[in-house]
């Protein structure tokens, strides 16, 4: 078994620094921000930078990290208190508004969602608790008998992506995200016979 060593403290300090200024860099000018200019902003070289993020992706996926965690708990508290079809109707809604609001974060869940991790071949793992989230959600659903059986929680979530993306579009804020959740899971709930 390989030893993995610590991180020296000034090693610790840039990669603190580092996340800080990218989430910054990010929520400013999405997950297309300079690099170079991270890397510059944190007092670095971007020789660090590359040292600690080897890609352009892993970056993006450790300054969103916990706020993918976060809305990923989010799953769990709304089961709790409402019935299973508003659960995930209300979580479709609080993922629809990050992924507007937190930029970058589409672009995260739509290679976690992709299939092929987007033009590089890049696949990600940081999408995972939401992947988790939704198949909970989705199969509490479908037991209620709210959701269709023949679908699949990758399904929703790459229906919600594009329920962002729409609603981006129309205004840029998200404020078009409830009707157009309104629209898709009209067309997700079991026909009645």
């Amino acid at each position: 078994m390989a030893q993995v060593r610590a991180m020296r403290a000034d090693a610790r300090r840039n990669h603190a620094r580092l996340l800080e200024v990218a989430v910054e860099a990010f929520a400013a000018y999405g997950e297309g921000a300079s690099l170079d200019d991270i890397a510059r902003r944190a007092g670095v070289g971007s020789g660090t930078l590359y040292r600690h993020f080897p890609t352009r992706r892993a970056l993006l996926e450790a300054a969103y990290v916990d706020r993918i965690d976060a809305i990923a708990a989010r799953a769990d508290e709304l089961a709790e208190r409402l019935p299973p079809g508003e659960a995930l109707t209300e979580w479709l809604h609080e993922l629809g508004t990050g992924m507007i609001r937190i930029r970058g974060l589409r672009a995260l869940l739509g290679s976690a969602v992709g299939g092929d991790g987007g033009p590089s071949g890049d696949t990600t793992d940081c999408c995972e608790p939401l992947k988790g989230a939704v198949a909970r959600l989705v199969g509490a659903a479908q037991d209620a008998g709210t959701l269709r059986r023949d679908i699949e929680p990758v399904d929703v979530l790459r229906l919600a992506h594009g329920v962002a993306t729409a609603s981006g579009l129309a205004d840029g804020e998200g404020k078009h995200i409830r009707r157009y959740l309104g629209l898709l899971t009209e067309g997700l709930r079991p026909q009645q016979p």
